[in-house]
């Protein structure tokens, strides 16, 4: 893959945005081996924890801005390609990080800005570096309104008026910052950002494959239902779930005094 690199260390991926030399910034291509890198890990049945990050000194600056993006031609006008674009990869990559049966760490080295926040808030766990920041380009500098998932990431995550603010301003938003908004986990110095994000992956890939995926969804469905009904989805996702050979581990686990194996 150009644009994209994984690297398997025992459970865990690495996937590696690699375009350093534009700062990481999105095109169609890493769109398609981004998905490429995913459907890969997916048939990988030993990998139980995913890290996202960018190669060098940014997670990714977003849309990459040239002709091709701004720019229509004689059989195509700019929106046309856009709708193209998203529609046939970056929305689908995104989907299928969404839909990954694996939980998913996010360690942000550097600016994510644009379509790069997206991406950076794609994840179940964001953690970033000290120095890395996250600006929302679309509505202040460009005229658009920000994509990537980020217009369904934002308010759930911060709230409605910093979710307004942030987007329309456009300001730069520290890692600490957005730690103390709750726009990600944790935000850790620059040197050990690897170690952190290694660290809580290994964590993760010690639970039940499939419960990254269980809660992710759960949460999601929350969102838009009233008590009753998500009462009525719990329900029914338990009993699907108590059924698997994973709680009857962490119940023998229990029982034994001993920490679960779910390998």
């Amino acid at each position: 893959m150009k644009t994209i690199t994984v690297d398997i260390q025992d459970t865990i991926a690495i996937v590696k945005i690699n375009r350093p030399d534009v700062f990481n910034s999105m095109n169609e291509q890493m769109s398609i081996d981004g998905r490429q890198a995913l459907a890969n890990i997916r048939q990988n049945n030993t990998i139980r924890a995913m890290i996202l990050t960018g190669e060098g000194r940014s997670f990714c600056a977003g849309a990459e801005l040239n002709d091709e993006l701004s720019g229509g031609d004689e059989q195509h006008s700019a929106g046309s390609r856009l709708n193209a674009t998203m529609r046939d990869h970056t929305n689908p990559w995104i989907h299928d990080l969404h839909t990954m049966p694996i939980p998913i760490v996010v360690a942000i080295n550097g600016v994510a800005a644009g379509a790069g926040a997206g991406l950076a808030l794609a994840g179940d766990i964001s953690i970033a570096a000290h120095s890395a920041s996250f600006v929302l380009t679309f509505s202040a500098k460009l005229g658009l309104i920000p994509d990537v998932g980020l217009t369904w990431q934002l308010s759930r995550r911060i709230g409605m008026a910093r979710a307004t603010a942030a987007a329309l301003l456009g300001d730069k938003i520290s890692a600490e910052q957005a730690v103390e908004w709750g726009l990600i986990w944790q935000s850790v110095a620059d040197d050990k950002l690897m170690e952190v994000a290694l660290s809580t992956a290994n964590r993760l890939a010690q639970m039940p494959r499939h419960a990254a995926l269980e809660l992710r969804q759960a949460l999601h469905h929350a969102q838009t239902m009233p008590l009753e009904a998500q009462l009525d989805y719990e329900r029914k996702r338990q009993c699907v779930l108590i059924e698997k050979p994973e709680f009857k581990e962490g119940v023998a686990a229990f029982k034994e005094k001993r920490a679960p194996n779910f390998l």
